[in-house]
């Protein structure tokens, strides 16, 4: 009894060894195979990111040749690199071996809890949409919205970039601006520019309408087909109020400005025309 007691436990030794050496090959087997799995899907995730950038330049470029507005250029060159990449990332993740209906399941419930947290963004999207139909801007007007005011340089999907006067890069989210107030400030080629001018009370309102609308008649940049209106628009506690109205092309109304009224302020003294001081007045009765 002993004996067999005694040749069973090698025989089971050997047995359990045998199974332990079985398992370590298995999970050996399982770990090169996942690792292969895994550098490939390393590779196609890398590869296949460097190749939908250069076909979404590919296809930016060819958009840009059929002469295709900016705006629409921009939007849908950021989408197709979008979509892109959202497929290079599934092929990578097949590549490991994830299945695809899982991943079908996994982004259909990923999109459900997504688009209820992003519904801002989804906005912005549907934003764009509108903005491309509907053109309010393109690419190189100069818009107000948002509390900024700048030069359009792109339009993307959830995104549109602008670049302010003193080169600040501001983006704007389309949602906002498609459900917001946007002044398209290049939309016309011709600008209306508005003067204030003040001058004292007791100088000549004619001699100064006189002098300053031959400033103005005297610039270049001012359109002669248009109207100069130069009228009393205020009475003040201090002075009467001038207001001056000229056209000009929308590049030259912001610059013109300044020239005309530093030519303005030159020349109305040599005329007798004062530029008051605020002054309050005293009148002590005994």
């Amino acid at each position: 009894m002993e004996t067999d007691v005694i040749k069973a436990v090698p025989e089971q030794l050997h047995e359990t060894t045998q199974n332990l050496q079985n398992l370590l090959s298995s999970v050996t087997d399982l770990a090169v195979n996942f690792g292969l799995k895994l550098l490939a899907s390393v590779l196609v995730l890398a590869g296949g990111m460097w190749l939908a950038k250069r076909l979404a330049n590919s296809f930016k470029r060819l958009l840009m040749r059929r002469s295709l507005d900016a705006s629409l250029v921009s939007f849908l060159s950021s989408f197709v690199n979008i979509i892109l990449r959202i497929f290079v990332v599934i092929i990578s993740l097949t590549t490991v071996g994830v299945q695809m209906t899982s991943i079908v399941a996994v982004l259909g419930a990923a999109s459900l809890a997504v688009g209820m947290a992003l519904s801002g963004t989804m906005q912005n999207f549907a934003g764009g949409i509108i903005i491309m139909f509907l053109k309010p801007f393109k690419v190189g007007d100069v818009i107000e919205a948002g509390g900024k005011t700048g030069v359009v340089k792109k339009i993307m999907i959830f995104n549109t970039e602008i670049h302010t006067f003193d080169n600040q890069v501001v983006l704007l989210p389309n949602g906002t601006l498609a459900n917001g107030q946007i002044t398209n400030l290049s939309d016309t080629n011709t600008r209306r520019a508005e003067l204030s001018i003040a001058i004292s009370y007791g100088d000549d309102v004619d001699v100064a309408r006189r002098e300053i609308t031959a400033i103005i008649s005297a610039d270049k940049r001012v359109l002669k087909n248009k109207d100069i209106d130069v009228f009393v628009s205020d009475l003040g506690d201090n002075a009467v109020v001038l207001t001056v109205w000229y056209w000009t092309k929308f590049v030259d109304n912001v610059p013109s400005k300044g020239d005309m009224l530093e030519a303005i302020y030159k020349r109305l003294p040599k005329k007798k025309i004062h530029f008051p001081f605020p002054q309050i007045d005293v009148h002590i009765q005994k």
